[in-house]
This record gives structure tokens, sequence and C-alpha cells, in this order.
């Protein structure tokens, strides 16, 4: 994100198995239909017998992130999501949706937790049986009819409502024509049931439903073979793990705009139909921008990259996987010169090494993304900018000044002050991004540029498509610069007073007020 300047099923279903056979090998249908029925409604009876006589549910779980203690659950990984959307063409009503979780236990389930806060829940089945399902806060808690071993696969079926109305807090956002989504940090739940923590990846697909005329796309790759008729449906799927904050669904009046990045990459732009012209020179630019980032960390991580142009406001631009997410004007209104406009651009495609392929493992590791995206931007905007852009290094003298004061007000950047309340996107302070970059050029300076780009290329190939911490980072510096930096890296990550910088003695940062 960048603010601006100013799949298996289950064995413990009712019918666990083939009909037994008889010796010439047709079926005992009668029995085995008997034995069915029998354990189907012993299930029912268990089902009825919680809803009468079990004990109150537990309320919001959380796996303890610091800074979010109530997001995500603990007892499942999830392997994928397969979710329908079904949009009306109002941007106003809720759309009907069913979201299938493939899982597995990673302990025994008497009930499980999913994070949900925006829409009505019909039903939910857990390995095909019906669910008791109760909300506690902006969780669901699920009891299943029958409990979940260690070790066992889960499929969970919600059938809900996704509500757009009043998401002044993230998940849907609204645009004069349709729907896009802002999920960071903790709002894909306000979307659709999941296990909403950037720890817990999984593969997505989306099922877009929406009057003909009315485009619907998702981030990932589509399937080819949408349904014929006035409400077609589209088929999305990621061929890569995906953190539910990076999630991204689009419905509108919007033109898709092809093009070919570095050896044949698909770049795919969603922008609004009327601005399709004086958008495309932005556009052109992405191939180009795509080459400069592979010169410097290696092969883009993922099958398709572009841009979803929105006619919003939403205060930021966001690294949806893919698909990252900017607000039209950022291209429209001749706020910015535009060298500091493909910075930006860069910023967020970055983020498609640093943030996305490898995420965070934790909230308060959020620096490792905007460090990145930060430290490419400014390289970037050096080489394009000429002399109207500050170079590298004045940009990080400047943040070194700012540096002690962006700590007392946002924490260190590896342990970042909890967000504001009911502002949950203030964990997104000034010392994530250039105060966090500052520690990337400290690096540099102390191990020098040649085994500083080795530890970038080295990071986001080991880690890719998984969740890499601050700890890993650190011991993967210490590798590659055959020094131990431990003590190093923790004074600029986690020390309430920027250290000094190696290389420049007379650096001073001033007293935060």
């Amino acid at each position: 994100m960048l603010l601006p300047p100013y799949l298996r099923r289950p064995p413990y279903t009712a019918r666990s198995g083939p009909h037994p056979a008889s010796r010439d090998g047709r079926r005992t249908a009668p029995r085995g239909r008997r034995a069915a029925r029998r354990a189907t409604a012993l299930a029912l009876a268990a089902v009825a017998a919680l809803g009468a006589a079990a004990p109150p549910a537990p309320g919001p779980a959380g796996i303890g992130d610091r800074l979010f203690p109530q997001l995500g659950n603990p007892g499942y990984d999830v392997l994928a999501y397969d979710i329908a959307l079904d949009y009306s063409g109002r941007n106003d009503r809720p759309l009907s949706a069913v979201t299938t979780i493939t899982a597995r236990a990673t302990a025994a389930l008497d009930h499980l937790n999913l994070d949900f806060a925006r829409g009505t829940i019909a039903s939910v089945t857990v390995g095909g049986l019906p669910a008791r399902h109760v909300r506690r806060g902006e969780d669901v808690v699920v009891t299943p009819a029958v409990p979940v071993p260690e070790g066992a696969p889960l499929r969970i079926v919600v059938r809900h409502t996704s509500d757009p109305r009043g998401a002044a807090d993230g998940g849907w956002i609204r645009t004069p024509d349709g729907l896009a989504m802002a999920n960071q940090a903790d709002a894909a739940h306000r979307v659709f049931p999941c296990n909403d923590h950037p720890s817990d990846k999984a593969y997505l697909a989306f099922h877009l439903t929406a009057p003909r005329g009315v485009t619907a796309i998702a981030g990932g790759v589509p399937v080819p073979g949408a349904d014929d008729g006035p409400r077609p449906t589209h088929t999305f799927r990621s061929v890569h793990p995906v953190a539910t904050e990076l999630a991204q669904v689009s419905f509108g009046k919007s033109a898709v705009l092809t093009r070919q990045g570095p050896h044949g990459l698909p770049v795919r732009d969603v922008v609004p139909a009327a601005a399709r012209t004086a958008l495309q020179p932005w556009l052109a630019r992405t191939p180009e921008q795509l080459a400069w980032m592979e010169r410097r960390v290696g092969r883009f991580p993922f099958p398709v990259y572009g841009l979803l142009i929105a006619d919003t406001r939403t205060g930021f631009e966001l690294e949806t996987q893919t698909l990252s997410l900017f607000e039209k004007g950022l291209f429209t209104e001749d706020r910015l010169p535009s060298w500091y406009v493909e910075s930006v651009m860069v910023h967020e495609l970055a983020h498609q090494w640093f943030g996305d392929s490898v995420s965070p493992r934790r909230w308060s590791d959020l620096w490792l993304n905007e460090a990145h995206a930060t430290w490419y931007e400014a390289l970037y905007a050096q080489e394009k900018g000429g002399k109207k852009r500050a170079s590298l290094e004045d940009r990080m003298r400047h943040a070194y000044t700012e540096s002690d004061g962006w700590r007392a007000e946002g924490g260190p950047p590896a342990a970042p002050k909890r967000p504001v309340a009911g502002q949950k996107i203030s964990i997104f302070r000034p010392v994530v991004y250039d105060g966090s970059a500052l520690v990337l050029y400290a690096l540099r300076q102390k191990i020098g540029p040649a085994a500083f780009d080795r530890l970038e290329r080295t990071w986001v190939a080991r880690y890719r498509d998984g969740n890499a911490s601050t700890a890993d980072f650190s011991a993967l510096a210490s590798e590659i610069s055959g020094h131990d930096l431990s003590a190093f890296l923790h004074a600029w990550l986690y020390d309430a007073k920027t250290p000094p910088m190696p290389g420049h003695p007379r650096w001073t940062s001033r007293r935060p007020t």
C-alpha cells in the first residue's frame, strides 16, 4: 500500500465410502442406503442436540498478532477458497455469495472460527453436514456436527451475502459504476468468510456473475468457458497462493486492455471505459517498469500483471496480487510530476515481489513490504526524474533527519505501534515507508552494494509464495554478507533512537517534539 504524498472430501461425512459390492460386483444398494440414512439421521440428531443443549459458543479467537490480536484463527490451515459472487448491477445492494473453504485441521476441533463481519449467513456446512454457527464480534463461531480430528481435511461451505454498503473501513469500495476491493490490512472478512491473516495464504478462485454489459474481473488468470445468457459467470483462479488482504474483484463499466511485458508476460489493465484513451500513455509504461524491476530482483513472480484503475478516492494505492489498485485521479488530475506518478506505479509493482509473493509472517513485519517498495520507488525516481527529483542519498538523508520523530510517533520499524482505534490503516505511518527504507540504506552501506543486491535476489527466491519474518531477513543478511549482522539490524529495527549511519557520521536526526 502506498499513501499519497499529501482439496479432498473429508472422511467423516455420513457416507464415508462406496457402497459395499456383491460378489458379482453389483452394489447392494438397499443396505447401503439404509446405512447412509441411519448415519445421516444420527448426525442430524447430533446437530439438534447441539442447538438444544450446547454451552455458549466461544468468542473471537485470533492468532495473537500483536497489532491485530483477534485477526486470523487457530486450529486449521486454509488451502483454498472458492468464492461465488452474484452482482445485481447495483452497488448499493448485497451480493449473494457462496464461499467454500478447503483446509486442514492442525488441531482437534469441536468448533472453529471464521473471520466475517459484513453480511448475513444463511447456512454453514462442515464436511457436508449442517453446522451450528453464531456471531461473536467480527468472528463466526462454527460448531461441526461431528468433531474434526487433528490432521483431517476440512470442507466448509458458507452461504451468505456480501454487503458493500457502509464500507468506509475497507473491503468493498464503491465506484460510480460498480465495485472493487481494498482489503488491507484486515478487511477481506468484510467481503467473504476467511482466515483473514497474511500468514495463512491460500489459492483463490472467484466465480463472478453479473448482468451482461458489466465487466467482472478478478486477480489471477481467467478460466475459459463463461456462461451464456443475460447474466454470464466468469471464473478466475490464482496460480500462486494469495494472502486474503491481497484479493481483488472488480465489477463495472470497464475496459480491459492487454499488452505484453518482458518475455511475453501478459499485462492486463482494467480501467473506466470512458477514460481509456487518457490512461493509455500511463499504462503503456508498465512493460518497461516490469523489465526494470526484473533486472534488479529477478523474474516477475506471477503469470500476469496489470493495473485496476478505479474512479474513486481511497487515499491510497494498493498492491492487490496481479492487479494493483490505483485511483484514477493519480493519472488524470495533473497534480504530480510524471516521474513521481511512475515511481508510485513502481512502488506497487515492487510489492508483487515484496509483500505479495513473499508475505509477512505477522503484521509487525510490515516494514519488509513497505521498505522494499519504497526503496525501488526511490531508485526509479532517481533514474527517471532527472534534475527535478531528489537523489536516493538526499532522500535518505532527509529520512534520517526525521527518523527519531517517526520512531517516537509510530514506533521503530519492526515494532510499530498499534493502529489508532477505528483506523486500521493507521499502521501505515512514515516509519514503515522512508523510515524503513532507511534501514535498507544502512544495510547496503554496511555490507556493500554487491552483497545487498545478492540479498535482495536471494530473499525473493528463497521465500517465494511463502511467509517470512524480520528474523528471517536478518539471518539471510548475515548469511549473504558472511558477518553476524543481528546486533546491527536489531538496533536499526527495534531501537527507539536511530543508530549512526555507516559512511555518514555527520548525519543527525532531529529530536522529536
